[in-house]
């Protein structure tokens, strides 16, 4: 072999997951690493892949989408499906992230009105004569 090869605790090591991680994104198709026997070898594309695969899960990417995006790389026109692809998709996940954000606003000004209201009230409580 004369391609660069990184075990399963140098990827872990370097992207804070798991092996069973790393397992678990084999199963689903999404990393295929070289076999030496019962030892996973993974190359610089399983590298990427994974860097790319944790990034769209950060971004809120399914592993489905995830695998989908990846699998375009080798349609051979320069990765320009790929690209489109990725955007619409990010596009999308970049809208709901904000209405996200947006509803998570809201609640914590409500959050904050009901405590403002609380401690008011705690303090009305505190200060009245006892009966």
């Amino acid at each position: 072999m004369t391609e660069n090869v990184y075990t399963i605790r140098e990827m872990c090591d370097e992207f804070d997951v798991t092996p069973r991680t790393l397992r678990f994104y084999e199963a689903k198709e999404l990393l295929f690493p070289q076999r030496d026997g019962q030892k996973r070898l993974f190359t610089k594309r399983d590298r990427a892949r994974l860097g790319l695969i944790l990034r769209g899960k950060r971004f809120g990417f399914s592993l489905e989408e995830i695998r989908q995006l990846l699998d375009l790389y080798y349609l051979g026109d320069q990765q320009e499906t790929q690209l489109a692809k990725t955007y619409e998709v990010a596009q999308k996940h970049l809208r709901e992230m904000i209405e996200q954000r947006d509803e998570l606003n809201d609640a914590i000004d409500e959050l904050k009105e009901q405590l403002a209201w609380g401690e008011k009230r705690l303090k009305e409580l505190r200060n009245a004569p006892a009966a």
